[in-house]
């Protein structure tokens, strides 16, 4: 009596059970590594002499703890990080083999590397020091009305609306800034025009793409050109004529944190500076938090990337749309205030010089994120002050070359070579019920 055969299952070892699908990991972060490492080996390493000195300076006058100017031996510092980078980069390629992301704090080590060794070689046998001090609280400065223009570009893009119109923002909010501040008087009522001035171009931008439907793109550049011959008019004509009534200096003070500006290096960057960097502050956490963790943040992440399907539960597609567009031109508007009662500097002809672009750029290499936005922010400020520092010490290196470095980086971005970039589904995008 045969017996019949029963079919045989198949173990889970032998690939029948359902498997956990291992997670895509990019060897770009890799090869920057180890470009960065190239380079610092090629061009400043072997170009270094063994018997020269960088001397850095992390003290300032006022500092309550005196810190004196460090002096390193510039070729063994290069070789140190050197051997940092090329760490980073076999970790990174063993990440990459593993198919486990690579952390974070990566990225940081390597750039602060990259930075550092740069300095050392351009202050290699200089009687001149490195002002580490200078160098970040410069390139905090110049961050501002980026940092302002990315998160008002981050709520209007995660809504839909494409806010080509920063640049316009900031220059208005500047204009209104310093005129209302000259004419009353005082500089805090010239911070509380500026945004008003921003949320008016903010407000004629959602007109014309909610309303009207008008491509978002050339909706803002045509309010650029507008705010640009508008206040180029105005400061040809009414600020010119009468300076002292429209157009005087009337600089914020700066508020000084006790205790917090105390704290070496970070103190006097940080935590001596004006109500308008404070405000930044809380910008950033405020709406890290709000985008993310709050019912305002889930229903305008929801119009920018479905609206039908916000549409469908309640959620007034438009509205929602227009009042956060209101609500980005004013923070830019609010940026803007830095270029005149921020700076202690009277209004001048196109003085945003297109950082509404850069606040752009930043936004989208930030990848819609407002603490990417920020970082970003930072790097393209700190690289345009790294360009004056080393001007000022005589350094041989071009500044104009540190000048095209967010343009660079920004294109690198875009082209997907530090990661994929994928702006919000409904960006651009009319919405009107059907």
């Amino acid at each position: 009596m045969s017996t019949a055969t029963q079919p045989q299952q198949a173990t889970p070892s032998e690939g029948a059970g359902p498997q956990r699908a291992r997670p895509k990991v990019s060897l770009k972060a890799t090869v920057v590594y180890a470009l960065a490492a190239l380079v610092t080996l090629f061009a400043w390493v072997l170009d270094t002499p063994a018997d020269t000195r960088t001397t850095f300076q992390f003290g300032t006058s006022g500092d309550v703890v005196s810190i004196p100017n460090i002096p390193v031996p510039a070729l063994g510092f290069l070789v140190v990080l050197l051997v940092v980078m090329l760490a980073a980069t076999g970790f990174s390629f063993w990440r990459w083999r593993e198919r486990r992301p690579l952390p974070a704090w990566t990225h940081v080590v390597v750039g602060v590397a990259f930075v550092l060794a740069f300095l050392t070689f351009v202050g290699a046998g200089r009687s001149t020091v490195i002002p580490m001090v200078s160098l970040l609280a410069g390139a905090l400065a110049l961050s501002v009305p980026l940092v302002f223009g990315a998160m008002s570009g981050v709520i209007c893009e995660r809504s839909g609306i494409i806010n080509i119109a920063i640049e316009g923002q900031l220059l208005f909010g500047a204009f209104m800034g310093a005129v209302v501040a000259s004419a009353a008087g005082s500089a805090y009522l010239g911070l509380v025009a500026a945004p008003l001035a921003g949320a008016l171009v903010g407000a004629g931008l959602a007109w014309f793409s909610v309303s009207f439907r008008v491509n978002q793109i050339i909706v803002g550049v045509v309010l650029n050109t507008l705010i640009i011959g508008l206040t180029g008019f105005l400061f040809s004509t009414v600020l010119s004529d009468n300076k002292a009534l429209w157009n005087s200096r009337m600089p914020l003070p700066r508020i000084r944190i006790p205790l917090l500006a105390d704290i070496p290096v970070i103190g006097p960057v940080l935590f001596n500076q004006t109500i308008l960097v404070y405000l930044m502050y809380a910008l950033i956490f405020g709406l890290q938090f709000m985008l993310f963790r709050s019912r305002w943040g889930l229903r305008t992440r929801a119009v920018g990337e479905h609206p039908k399907a916000a549409d469908t539960v309640g959620i007034k597609v438009n509205v929602r749309r227009v009042w956060n567009t209101i609500l980005g031109g004013a923070i830019a508007g609010l940026g803007g205030a830095f270029f005149t009662v921020g700076s202690g500097l009277a209004f001048g002809r196109e003085m945003s010089a297109g950082q509404g672009y850069i606040a752009l750029a930043a936004m989208i290499l930030g990848k819609w994120n407002p603490w990417g936005a920020v970082m970003a922010a930072l790097l393209f400020g700190f690289s345009k002050n790294l360009g004056n520092v080393l001007s000022s010490i005589g350094s041989g290196v071009p500044s104009e070359l540190l000048l095209m470095l967010p343009y660079v980086i920004t294109i690198l971005a875009v082209a997907g070579f530090v990661g994929r970039v994928r702006p919000p589904a409904a960006e651009g995008v009319p919405y009107s019920k059907s």
